[in-house]
């Protein structure tokens, strides 16, 4: 019988998905599972595919089944896990096999893996795969990080079960160790913001508009026929239009308004934050979500404070409202997508990726969660300016910037007048004015810091002189 060109470890949800786009899409897989049941249970409802899965119920019997050097992809809980199922594997591994972490892992693990299987003959890559369980199963969007070598030997697989935009396979090497992983964690910041921004909106026409779960999802349908047009805002009109079948009303009005988090949007704020590079986008939606899970807390606190004593929210022009509606949320998208781009610049330089900007545009344009029509633009414009600072200063963003900022400051305006909470949007708004203001107040703050600790500053006239004159006579 021949080899397997490639295994698999860990047959849960996304597991299994992946194993079957893998098979369908012509290639050999080996699988195993911890628990043999499940293995047993996942090649018995192959269908059609089974002539193209090896089931193993050891791991001897799952490594001997794969075709040197093998590739095994490790599908399972992020973390210590990983760790122990790689020591498990070492003793039946030979030279140039690799390891593939496909989780949801915070890239310095993944950084440290790859080191410490330096020197030996085994290697590591850390491979984020985007698109959820519909996406691993039909094509994922997938960011590559290992040596060019070992990404060299499993591209042809990855190449075949990849999303493709335009024929174009969404998939790519992106540096060694943990830049694969990284840009997954950056994406789903960036998708944080993105889910903040549009539940943000949708609380605006729901509470301040008080429209029907059905007429705002009649909204985004339109949006997403335009220029909003993206992954997100499709789903968002189907789950506004969706029914519980349990009582008939919309489901999404029977939902607990708390919202999960498994840790990749909190990655992205605090390596932003190592860096020095702004994302509050991100940072405020990490934050909503923390907000959220306060349940009985802001539950009691609404019954202590009430809320803002703002009367009837009202708009002139009912139309060209939600018009704002849709220009802030495309601001406020471009400034999410900005932030993320550069923190990844950012990333690239202090760990010497070179990370491929246009690239990393190009593969998500299908496959992944924040898909969006905009894509196509980001690529190009980091195509014609690959070292430009942001992406918001490149002529095409620029534009749009100058386009839809008026539409944001009413939005934000006029939610914060009606004691709307919009954190995500704000943060937008107040990126786009610090950014563009080469005079801010800074001056104030580094004079406060010299006052009271020495820390000095630069000054405007290039001036050999650098602490303030608050002498004993100031501090009397």
């Amino acid at each position: 019988m021949s080899q397997a060109e490639i295994g698999l470890i860990g047959l849960g949800v996304m597991g299994s998905n992946l194993a079957l786009n893998i098979a369908e899409k012509g290639n050999k897989i080996a699988v195993f599972n911890r628990t043999v049941e499940a293995t047993r249970k996942f090649y018995a409802e192959a269908g059609e595919l089974k002539g193209q899965i090896v089931p193993c119920e050891t791991i001897e019997e799952f490594v001997a089944a794969i075709r040197p050097p093998r590739p095994i992809i490790i599908m399972i809980k992020a973390g210590e896990a990983v760790d122990q199922q790689m020591e498990i594997l070492k003793p039946y591994l030979s030279k140039g096999d690799i390891m593939i972490d496909a989780g949801n892992a915070n890239f310095r693990d993944t950084m440290r893996r790859f080191e410490a299987l330096k020197g030996s003959d085994l290697t590591f890559i850390g491979m984020g795969v985007s698109g959820g369980e519909e996406g691993a199963r039909h094509g994922p969007s997938i960011m590559v990080g290992g040596t060019e070598e070992s990404y060299r030997r499993v591209e042809k697989v990855l190449t075949s079960i990849a999303a493709k935009y335009e024929n174009d396979p969404c998939v790519a090497w992106l540096g060694e160790n943990g830049a694969g992983h990284f840009v997954k964690t950056i994406h789903n910041g960036i998708e944080y913001a993105d889910m903040q921004m549009i539940a943000e909106i949708y609380g605006i026409l729901r509470d301040g508009l008080k429209m029907s779960a059905a007429e705002i999802g009649e909204v985004f349908g339109a949006w997403n026929k335009g220029r909003l047009n993206s992954y997100l805002i499709e789903i968002t009109e189907k789950v506004l239009k969706a029914a519980d079948p349990l009582t008939g009303k919309p489901i999404v009005d029977m939902i607990l308004d708390k919202a999960g988090q498994k840790g990749t949007g909190k990655w992205s704020v605090i390596e932003a934050q190592n860096m020095g590079i702004p994302a509050t986008g991100i940072e405020a939606a990490v934050a909503a979500r923390s907000i959220s899970s306060m349940k009985d807390e802001r539950e009691a606190a609404e019954k202590i404070l009430g809320l803002p004593p703002v009367g009837e929210f009202t708009v002139a022009d009912r139309q060209a409202f939600i018009e704002d509606l849709e220009n802030a949320l495309l601001a406020a998208k471009i400034g999410a997508y900005a932030q993320g781009f550069a923190v990844m610049s950012a990333a690239s330089k202090e760990f010497g990726w070179n990370l491929p900007m246009p690239t990393i545009a190009k593969i998500w344009r299908a496959g992944c969660i924040i898909r969006s029509q905009f894509l196509d633009e980001i690529t190009t414009a980091f195509t014609k300016a690959p070292d430009v600072a942001n992406l918001i200063v490149t002529p095409a963003f620029a534009a749009m910037v100058k386009e839809t900022d008026g539409a944001l400051r009413r939005v934000v305006s006029a939610a914060v007048l009606g004691g709307l909470p919009v954190p995500a949007l704000a943060s937008a708004l107040g990126y786009f004015d610090s950014y563009r203001r080469g005079r801010g107040t800074a001056n104030v703050i580094q004079a406060q810091r010299d006052f009271f600790g020495a820390h000095g500053f630069d000054r405007v006239d290039g001036a050999d002189s650098h602490h303030g004159p608050w002498g004993s006579g100031l501090n009397a």
